[in-house]
């Protein structure tokens, strides 16, 4: 996933017009990347931000444009319109912010040895005034026409604006230090001998980026803490404060989800960016008929119908208090992704087997169209031969979907059908041969779908189909959002968890069901 990075810490706003160069060629930044001439695209008008702080704009850059020197940049800021814009004038005249950062997505770039990559080719977000920049080079030249490297002039006196000054001074001073702490933290790291991999990001490294950045957005909520947790930080957060888990997390959300929903592993399962989707189905073919030479030809045309996926919400919230956020010395952030990767689980999976579709997914069960077979009632399960049963399930579909197919069941069922033996004293239930490969039925594999019904009158405990005529459409994977307000007053904070999900059966002519008799 390409993220949005921040090559700086805290970045403030000047008013009036500022000139300098948002990027040096040729020189590695406090983190070891370069960037090279012509990676930037021509972006147009870009937004000027303090301290990469999207609900702080305070003035629009106009030119924007490739020298010998680096990237070259001029602006103003909305003084006229924007208060905040009117009191970093002063801190840029003063000299207490100079530099200049760029928030982008990479598209391109490689490992550069000794630490950091060489990017090629990226695509600018916007660009804010700093106090420390991640680049050394990235500084103002002028604001209103004056250099800052000759400056003279004294801004003029603003003495109701003296406390704030002094305020944002301290907070300079100590991102300074923090700055100054990461740099040492960095330059150790760069001494290390460099791996096979140049010591790059991966996950048989330390792949700190997100993972780093979410612990502490876990913990603190605060996404201003050093060069590179900050700009791994912003993957995405809006204005709301939600904030989207980092890919990686996402992934293994998605594999405990399969754990705990096994239809997932073998459904046809799609991602879509609108409120609902529609999907014709087929109800008729066309017909051909034989005809004379000369005969009139009989016209036929197929007919379809329209499946509507519409995602339902899942959702929950976990209380946590301050103080274990703040000392908690485990993997806090994983028992939190598992918890959420169970209960969400569990949920939707119940939902994919018997869900009503009404304020959920319309599950296998509860679909119509299902070819169904009735056996005996359950004292007398299955009433005829249990290898004739199967039998006959598996041959009501027709053979490329048979072939496809699984058999669906929960582990009480599953018992039962392990002590089933055909003619020749033989089990139906083959265990596999190899770990990790399911134990087969007619040569399918079974599914242990922990919903599925038990045997019991008017109940469907077994079913066989090829679960690509099922889809699952997911609308929005996990995200959580960071609630430090609601519970403030007990001293915890409130994650919520949602994500949005629907299903139906596309082809109910893949499956077949079998029904205990009453």
């Amino acid at each position: 996933m390409n993220r949005l990075e921040i090559k700086a810490t805290l970045a403030v706003d000047d008013a009036g017009e500022i000139t300098g160069i948002a990027w040096p060629f040729g020189t590695p930044d406090r983190v070891g990347d370069v960037i090279e001439k012509g990676a930037f695209s021509a972006p147009g008008k870009l937004p000027m931000l303090f301290a990469h702080d999207q609900a702080q704009a305070v003035g629009i850059w106009e030119s924007i444009s490739e020298t010998s020197e680096g990237l070259q940049v001029k602006g103003r800021l909305l003084v006229d319109d924007v208060a905040r814009a009117r009191e970093v004038r002063a801190l840029v005249r003063e000299g207490a912010v100079t530099g200049l950062s760029i928030g982008f997505q990479t598209k391109a770039a490689t490992a550069r040895r000794g630490g950091g990559r060489v990017i090629s080719k990226l695509d600018l977000a916007e660009i804010s005034i700093v106090a420390v920049p991640s680049h050394p080079g990235a500084q103002i030249h002028t604001i209103k026409g004056t250099s800052m490297e000759d400056e003279d002039t004294e801004a003029p006196a603003v003495e109701d604006r003296v406390t704030t000054l002094e305020a944002d001074m301290a907070a300079i001073k100590e991102t300074v230090g923090k700055v100054e702490k990461t740099a040492t933290r960095i330059e150790t790291k760069l001494a290390r001998p460099v791996a096979a991999n140049d010591n790059g990001l991966t996950a048989a490294n330390d792949n700190g980026g997100e993972r780093k950045a979410f612990v502490s957005y876990l913990r603190r909520g605060d996404h201003r803490m050093d060069p590179l947790e900050v700009k791994a930080l912003t993957v995405a957060n809006d204005t709301n404060g939600g904030y989207l888990a980092p890919e990686e997390f996402g992934n293994e959300l998605i594999k405990l989800l399969v754990e705990y929903s096994p239809i997932r592993k073998y459904a046809k399962v799609v991602t879509i960016s609108a409120p609902e989707t529609k999907y014709p189905r087929r109800l008729t073919s066309t017909g051909a008929t034989w005809v004379g030479e000369t005969e009139d030809r009989t016209a036929s045309a197929p007919s379809f119908e329209q499946l509507t996926f519409t995602p339902h919400e899942l959702a929950t919230f976990t209380d946590i208090s301050n103080a274990l956020l703040e000392d908690n010395a485990y993997n806090l952030e994983g028992e939190l992704l598992a918890d959420y990767a169970e209960s969400f689980g569990v949920t939707e999976g119940a939902a994919f087997v018997s869900g009503t579709g009404t304020g959920q997914p319309k599950g296998l069960l509860a679909a119509t169209g299902i070819t169904e077979i009735k056996t005996g009632i359950a004292a007398d399960f299955p009433a005829t031969s249990p290898a004739d049963v199967i039998i006959g399930m598996y041959h009501a579909i027709a053979t490329s979907h048979a072939q496809n197919g699984v058999w669906l069941m929960n582990r009480n069922t599953l018992s039962t059908i392990r002590k089933w033996k055909d003619g020749n004293d033989r089990y139906l239930v083959l265990d596999p041969i190899s770990a990790g490969a399911p134990s087969t039925l007619l040569g399918r594999p079974i599914v242990e779908a922990v919903d599925m019904d038990d045997i019991a009158a008017n109940k469907h405990p077994i079913m066989f189909g090829d679960l690509s005529g099922y889809r699952i459409v997911d609308r929005i994977g996990l995200s959580t959002l960071r609630d430090p307000y609601t519970l403030a007053v007990k001293g915890q904070v409130r994650f919520h968890a949602r994500k949005r999900v629907g299903a139906d059966v596309t082809h109910p002519d893949r499956f077949v069901k079998l029904k205990v008799a009453a």
